[in-house]
């Protein structure tokens, strides 16, 4: 709970203060003791106030930041040592496909120790040089393609050593309706948060937005004025700096227009909630306060928002106020993905009352979110089902992965399966999801059926429903739901906060 008596800062009504600052170090590191490489070091620390004052490492940073939001850190680089940038090469993937170096993560781990130190050195002493990322595309649903950097594994391995060191900063100042790119904030709990601000709180009116390009269209001169409110060291400046300006390869062509940080780089997440933290969370927090007449909930997830409001007078002044507010730092509004909908209990009463029909629905973090009434009482319930988008895209890549191993052994194919599936539910398997859920598993039955019968002439007869159906109780799991009602896991995350 917050020092007011508030539930969570993403569905507080407009009114309210939102992100304690206890509340915001309690979702950081709950429950987690420092680590060792920052509280042995016995070695004098220079400090904000240049005391003599023995180092507590990233724990002392913390705890400044937590302390006073007006702080700014002028000595940080310090603790990008050999054992944190040794630890942040552990961390990253082993399988990433390396950068314009060709250089992988087992051919850096061969000389570990010595490569280690020398990068450390060169950090240290102004040598250390970012190298451009290299471009792929990876294809949307609607035809287009995201543009991906991807950088040198030296320059991975640095971005999160200093990402490391910043998210002890910034973890004590972002709000608690902002949910991407978070430790311990997933997207499960920004789908809780925005199910129990529509249950609890009196929306009526739903802005679902999406910022367009927004990685690529990121100020950067904005974006390190808003670093340097809070980061005094002119050498991470620099660094970031280093990677924003480093610019792009894409078929051997260099190329940097000046703005945006690479989409897929390690520190390019956390650089862009600090951005938005600005632009939008501290602006529409203030705004709700200071214009909203009624309720306004914010659930937040990277670029892709979701507010919610009482009165249309208060959605739509807002929305005005929105695109102007993102225009003065160079962002928009996704003019496809950002709609205007009457959504909630009460919206949906009167729908049925003037003979409207149902409400409209919204898709958010792969959900699509309707109105609709339980069997037995007709009580409003939200109900969130798999878009459909998103659920025929993942059937479409099996079918593909599934043509190459058509002529595999059947158990490789059924456990490889299994896994897919495994994921699959891990995420979708939300309470009123089943009959999704039940359509995924026959779906991906039927597609393996087809390519195990397309492996000889005489298939159909091979392979019969009867033979099929115990291959899929022996390999691939039955639909069920996993995560509990968002009412419940909110609250107790709630009391765990609070403990």
């Amino acid at each position: 709970m917050n020092a007011d008596g508030k539930s969570d800062g993403s569905v507080v009504p407009s009114k309210s203060v939102n992100n304690d600052a206890a509340e915001a170090s309690a979702e950081l590191t709950e429950g987690r003791l420092p680590a060792a490489r920052n509280t042995d070091h016995s070695n004098l620390a220079r400090t904000q106030n240049r005391t003599k004052r023995r180092s507590h490492g990233l724990l002392g940073v913390r705890m400044a930041a937590r302390q006073s939001r007006d702080l700014k850190f002028t000595a940080l680089l310090h603790h990008v040592n050999v054992e944190l940038l040794t630890t942040s090469f552990q961390q990253l993937n082993k399988q990433a496909a390396p950068g314009v170096d060709p250089t992988t993560w087992h051919e850096y781990e061969k000389d570990l120790e010595d490569r280690i130190n020398d990068l450390h050195g060169r950090i240290h002493r102004g040598a250390y040089r970012a190298l451009p990322s290299r471009r792929v595309h990876i294809p949307k649903p609607d035809g287009r393609t995201r543009p991906l950097g991807i950088a040198s594994l030296e320059d991975k391995i640095v971005q999160h050593a200093v990402r490391t060191v910043l998210q002890n900063i910034y973890e004590q100042d972002f709000l608690g309706f902002s949910y991407g790119y978070r430790p311990q904030r997933k997207a499960h709990d920004a789908l809780d948060a925005l199910a129990y601000g529509i249950y609890e709180k009196k929306v009526n009116w739903v802005l679902d937005a999406d910022i367009q390009g927004f990685f690529d269209e990121i100020d950067r001169i904005w974006l390190i004025k808003f670093l340097e409110h809070r980061i005094g060291d002119r050498r991470i400046i620099r660094l970031i700096q280093k990677w924003l300006n480093a610019g792009i390869i894409e078929n051997r062509d260099w190329s940097d227009d000046g703005k945006g940080t690479p989409q897929g780089s390690v520190i390019s997440p956390l650089l862009a909630n600090v951005y938005l933290h600005y632009v939008f969370d501290l602006w529409i927090n203030q705004w709700r306060q200071r214009h909203c007449q009624g309720n306004c909930i914010v659930v937040r997830y990277a670029d892709d928002f979701v507010i919610g409001f009482e009165h249309e007078s208060d959605a739509r002044q807002c929305l005005v106020a929105l695109q102007k507010r993102l225009a003065e730092f160079g962002l928009q509004l996704h003019p496809e993905k950002t709609r205007l909908i009457e959504f909630g209990r009460d919206a949906m009463a009167r729908r049925e009352r003037i003979g409207q029909g149902q409400c409209e629905t919204f898709e958010f973090l792969g959900f699509t979110h309707i109105c609709g009434k339980t069997r037995k009482n007709k009580r409003f319930v939200l109900w969130r089902r798999t878009s459909r988008k998103r659920f025929s895209r993942t059937l479409l890549a099996i079918k593909a992965k599934l043509r190459q191993r058509r002529h595999d052994p059947v158990g490789m194919t059924g456990r490889w399966l299994a896994s897919v599936i495994r994921g699959w539910l891990g995420y979708h398997a939300v309470p009123d999801n089943f009959c999704r859920l039940n359509e995924f598993v026959t779906e991906v039955t039927k597609l393996w059926l087809h390519q195990l019968r397309r492996r000889s002439q005489t298939g159909r007869a091979a392979w019969p429903w009867e033979r099929m159906n115990r291959v899929v109780d022996r390999y691939l799991p039955q639909p069920k739901i996993l995560h509990p009602y968002p009412k419940d896991r909110f609250r107790a995350r709630l009391a765990a906060r609070a403990v």
